[in-house]
Order: structure tokens, then sequence, then C-alpha cells
């Protein structure tokens, strides 16, 4: 199993890698674990000050879940991955079910914050995009997806989202194996990338072919 953790910036373009990366291999080898599925439950407070959650600091994940989950699936072991609802600001009763592939990716804006969860991984990679297109991204699409007004999302930007990512994200890049430039317009780093993980996919193939061999004699 190959754990790949994949972390940058809200508009990054991180959705973009991991989807491109998807493509390239073969169907059903491949099991997203999105951080944003990992905010803490808040069930237990009132909704007035739920709505107060920063988002993008690191107190708002559930690290000991996400890091246990990530060791189950390594185990061989399924999951129930957990959903998240931005409207209650609370975890759902709802899960998914997920089963161990032979490559997980951990996707999220701070997926290479922890060290619990970042040392399982056999590849870190920081999608790296410039703080102007990135701004520009979150706007059209919180604009069009969720009708936010321009006023507020530039407010959040330079209030929540620029410090946030300054302080606690753009560190997280030392960490990283491989640093894409641009995000998902990289076609070259994407391509490299992808040659990269099918090599390793083709490693763990060979691997059990020689252990079902073995369990034959």
């Amino acid at each position: 199993m190959l754990i790949i953790g994949i972390a940058g910036g809200t508009g990054s373009g991180k959705t973009t890698v991991v989807n491109k990366i998807i493509e390239a291999l073969p169907e059903g080898s491949v099991a997203v674990i999105p951080q944003d599925s990992y905010y803490n439950d808040q069930s237990d407070l009132p909704l007035e000050v739920r709505k107060q959650t920063n988002f993008d600091h690191p107190n708002a994940f559930d690290w000991t879940l996400l890091s246990h989950q990530i060791e189950e699936l390594k185990a061989g072991r399924a999951i129930e991955q957990p959903t998240y609802s931005y409207i209650t600001c609370t975890r759902l009763s709802e899960t998914i079910h997920v089963e161990p592939k032979d490559i997980i990716i951990v996707e999220g804006i701070m997926s290479l914050y922890d060290k619990n969860l970042r040392d399982q991984m056999d590849l870190k990679i920081f999608v790296d995009t410039g703080a102007d297109e990135r701004l520009l991204r979150v706007i059209v699409r919180d604009m069009a997806e969720r009708g936010h007004p321009l006023e507020m999302l530039v407010n959040k930007y330079r209030n929540v989202l620029k410090p946030m990512h300054d302080e606690f994200i753009e560190p997280t890049k030392q960490y990283a194996d491989i640093i894409i430039p641009n995000g998902g317009g990289n076609e070259q780093a994407i391509q490299m990338l992808r040659k990269y993980i099918i090599g390793q996919l083709r490693e763990l193939e060979e691997v059990k072919r020689q252990q079902n061999e073995v369990g034959r004699l």
C-alpha cells in the first residue's frame, strides 16, 4: 500500500491534482480520504458557537481519528469515514464505508501538518500556487457555488485565509517530498508524479504476485 499526502492552500488546485493522478491509475486502485471530513464533532455546542469555527486552524480537525483511520487502512481494515456539514458546523450521523486500496490519498489544506499522520505517508506532496491566483479561485468558486458576496470573501481572505495560510499551511511545505508549482496546470510535474506512482503500483503488484506464488507452494 502507498499512502500519499497532498497539501496546499485553499484554491491551490489540490483536487485537480488528485483527479489527474486518479485518471492515470487502474480503476478501483485508489481511495481518497478528504481531510475536510475530519473536522471536530461539535454537536455538544450551541449552533451560534459552532458557526464561529475557524475551519483553517489546526484545532478544527480531529487529528486522532484521521491518523487512526489511516492506520486501519494501512493494516488492511476498512473504515467508516465521517461526514461533515458546513450548514450545522458539526459531524453528521452518516458515514462512508472505505475499503483498503493499493493507493490511499489523504488530501487537505493541512494534510502534512500533523506529525503522526505525516509519518504514515510514503509520499508527501505540496501543491504550491500563488496567493493572487488562489484568491481569485476562491472568489469565483464561492460566489458561484455558495452565493457568497464579494466583499465577504475579500474580508474572509484578509482576516482568516491569508493569516492561517501563512502561519499553518505554508510552513508544511518543508515536509514535502515533491512541490508542484502552479497547481493542476503544471502538466509536466503531474506527468512525472503519475509515472512515479504507476511505478510504485507495479512494484506492489509484483510483491503480491510473489507472495501468492509462495503461498501456493
